[in-house]
């Protein structure tokens, strides 16, 4: 029973998250293929982008369709990983060399290779893959003149949570010395990510400070997941809004809460009041200069809030922009949505600000 609502919960996190970036594609496509039209976006054209969008959330539920248990998750992943397919990337995607973490570049034309990016993707921890999230790899490469490594980190069920995050403290050492071109040291990183990737995020820049490595000069997060203890989940404000997470937690919230906290204890195999699994939990004093987007609408808009102003009790450099009636990462929409062209705009502005007043 116990094992079922875990699976339940991974299984739906997963899904929405494989049919927003199928809306994702599917708009780019329909973009492109209306050559006709002019580049002007009216506000009729962007209420019907808003509108497919969400008929998109709610209504792409084939892709695992009557599968279960592993067979559920394959079909997922294969689906999610097929969205980049056809996409044109202004940036070119190289392996990295042996003995790397898993991985890809993302590399602009003109990055330099001592500015890097580790980008850990979203996908609940479950799927999701460097390929699946290029719209923002390259997005990132291209504003920021720097190389990106998106990392491929170890999935659940079949490894542990810890694994993934494992991965991505290594990916993190490996890239301060090694860029696209070889073992060199890196002048400018970045650590960024969305969703899931984005509590990785949040977490990672916690265990370099406690580590004394040399910290990022700024970090990301994108729409993350700061708490994952699963108290009052009927009466969380955005739980009619969030199109894309609502639908979820609204069946979660059926479930004896006892239960559902141990479902998730067994089925991540860690604590959710672990700062590993809940960054929000955690000590947040001495860390970079973090910048978090998170829309209005959405359900872990409560979180990552709260996370800001600990933070910032804390002493620590973390800021919150928020956008009004968007999905669960927005960003995945450039250059279709005019807000998230204002998303990877204000992202390029915070670090244009890190870079004129470095950390002493």
């Amino acid at each position: 029973m116990i094992f079922g609502i875990a699976w339940f919960a991974m299984m739906w996190f997963g899904l929405m998250m494989v049919v927003l970036v199928a809306a994702v594609v599917f708009i780019l496509r329909r973009k492109d293929d209306a050559s006709d039209e002019t580049e002007t976006t009216t506000p009729q054209q962007q209420n019907e982008a808003r509108q497919q969008v969400l008929e998109k959330v709610k209504g792409m539920h084939a892709a695992a369709e009557g599968l279960r248990g592993r067979a559920r998750i394959k079909a997922l992943r294969q689906y999610m990983d097929s969205m980049s397919d056809g996409l044109e990337l202004a940036s070119e995607i190289r392996p990295p060399a042996n003995h790397a973490p898993k991985g890809e570049w993302v590399i602009a034309p003109g990055a330099k290779p001592g500015r890097r990016i580790l980008y850990i993707h979203g996908g609940s921890w479950i799927a999701g893959s460097a390929k699946s999230h290029r719209v923002i790899t390259d997005r990132l490469s291209r504003l920021a003149n720097a190389c990106v490594f998106a990392i491929d980190y170890r999935l659940m069920p079949e490894n542990r949570y810890l694994d993934g995050i494992i991965d991505c403290q290594a990916g993190y050492r490996w890239l301060l010395e090694n860029g696209p071109d070889g073992i060199a040291p890196a002048d400018f990183v970045v650590i960024a990510g969305d969703s899931a990737g984005g509590s990785h995020t949040l977490g990672l820049i916690a265990w370099i400070r406690d580590q004394g490595l040399q910290q990022p000069n700024a970090a990301i997060a994108l729409s993350p997941s700061t708490e994952l203890m699963l108290t009052s989940l009927s009466s969380r404000a955005n739980l009619k809004t969030d199109a894309m997470l609502g639908p979820t937690v609204k069946k979660l919230s059926r479930v004896p809460l006892p239960l559902l906290w141990w479902g998730t204890v067994l089925g991540m195999r860690v604590l959710p009041t672990s700062p590993m699994a809940s960054p929000l939990r955690g000590k947040l004093h001495g860390l970079p200069p973090t910048l978090i987007h998170v829309s209005e609408s959405e359900l872990l808009l409560e979180n990552a809030q709260r996370y800001v102003e600990k933070a910032q009790a804390a002493g620590s450099p973390v800021e919150v922009k928020t956008w009004p009636d968007m999905v669960h990462v927005w960003h995945l929409f450039a250059p279709l949505l005019p807000e998230a062209e204002e998303a990877f705009e204000h992202i390029g502005e915070f670090l244009a600000r890190v870079e004129s007043n470095p950390a002493p």
